[in-house]
């Protein structure tokens, strides 16, 4: 899809897109023997979420995160998208306002507006390093209002590559939890984090917090399966999962996940470790790359520290080129497709987002390309 795009946006055809969030890398072998040995045993009619799955998931919880879960916890949905949207329907009602920290991954935004939700934005506050932090005092206050239902938290956060640390996730809990404000907890990037960072799931801070949580997780960011739509959605809460349930069959009918989808999360979750440790390594080097190239050729640009997705923040307004024009240059004369920043709010103006999960080839014939924004810099 990300090629595809392209073409739609009339692109050259030796742009590179470092765009939608997926990867540029061969799939992790184990998953594709596996599927391969699973196609020749097995009929691919309809399919429930197995015993292995559920055991593949929990393992995966327990060795990575550090939280202990039990196989009835898990949701399986076609995505995590497909959850928060279940989420807005399941909790809250038309009228009510969704609490977000922006700016932040537009389906967020969707899911509130194509719903009849009101969105109540909290902005982050970026300091002079480029982190961006909360707002508490205008954080708490939309949480205050009684049409504030639900809080979709984005952790990691996409696209500002935030790691929030256990003191800022138990304090936006707190908040929402003395305000009656359900948490639904997208954490589709908690395997992608940088060296010096530590994800912390929400649910494992304490347990009334869990029973207040809705986690998304999904195989498809770490292990790059996303289109085999299968996400693990783990509510604790038993009356929480039973409503959220319930929603996806009045919605959907006859909700069902992707059968190769189940089996290629409990491969990528039982033999996936070594992997992701390679990628991680792939991603942060490459994070490196850019970033040691724009201090040297462009030291106006302030770039966000990576601290967690494959997704890189670059503020390219201090080079003092119009957004608009900005983005058919980068197109155009450099040709190099990137996510513009707007798409994730009016905050995100004159950014780019990055998508660093490729090889080192590609960010180096990128930089290369980039040197041509110096010709249309004042």
């Amino acid at each position: 899809m990300k090629w595809q795009e392209l073409e739609a946006y009339g692109c050259p055809e030796d742009v590179i897109p470092f765009s939608v969030a997926d990867m540029e890398l061969k799939n992790m072998p184990e998953v594709i023997e596996g599927l391969k040995e699973f196609l020749d045993s097995s009929v691919l009619g309809y399919a429930n979420p197995s015993e292995q799955y559920k055991a593949a998931v929990c393992g995966w919880m327990e060795r990575r995160h550090g939280w202990t879960i039990r196989p009835e916890w898990i949701v399986d949905t076609p995505g995590v998208i497909h959850a928060f949207f279940t989420a807005v329907h399941a909790f809250t009602r038309p009228g009510d306002n969704i609490l977000l920290l922006t700016p932040v991954y537009y389906p967020i935004y969707m899911a509130a507006q194509r719903n009849s939700r009101g969105l109540s934005e909290s902005p982050l506050l970026r300091d002079e390093s480029g982190i961006y932090h909360v707002d508490w005092a205008d954080f708490e206050a939309k949480a205050r209002d009684p049409k504030t239902t639900l809080f979709i938290l984005c952790s990691p956060h996409n696209p500002l590559g935030r790691v929030w640390t256990p003191e800022e996730l138990e304090r936006m809990a707190q908040i929402c939890l003395d305000n009656g404000v359900l948490i639904c907890s997208d954490e589709i990037h908690n395997d992608l984090i940088m060296p010096g960072y530590r994800h912390t799931v929400l649910a494992t801070l304490r347990e009334d917090i869990a029973q207040r949580s809705v986690i998304c997780t999904a195989p498809s960011k770490t292990f790059n399966l996303a289109g085999l739509q299968t996400s693990n959605i783990i509510i604790p809460n038993e009356s929480l999962r039973e409503q959220f349930q319930r929603e996806m069959g009045r919605h959907d009918g006859n909700p069902k996940c992707n059968i190769l989808g189940l089996e290629a999360c409990r491969l990528a979750y039982t033999y996936g470790d070594q992997w992701l440790e390679q990628v991680l390594a792939l991603i942060y080097a490459n994070y490196k790359l850019v970033t040691d190239f724009l201090a040297a050729e462009f030291p106006a640009v302030r770039v966000t520290p990576l601290e967690g997705t494959y997704l890189l923040w670059i503020d390219l307004g201090p080079l003092g080129i119009e957004p608009k024009k900005l983005d058919r240059i980068l197109r155009e004369e450099a040709h190099l497709f990137f996510d513009d920043g707007a798409i994730f709010g009016s905050a995100g103006i004159g950014f780019e987002r990055w998508n660093l999960a490729c090889p080192s080839s590609y960010i180096e014939k990128a930089l290369e390309r980039l040197r041509t924004l110096k010709r249309f810099c004042p």
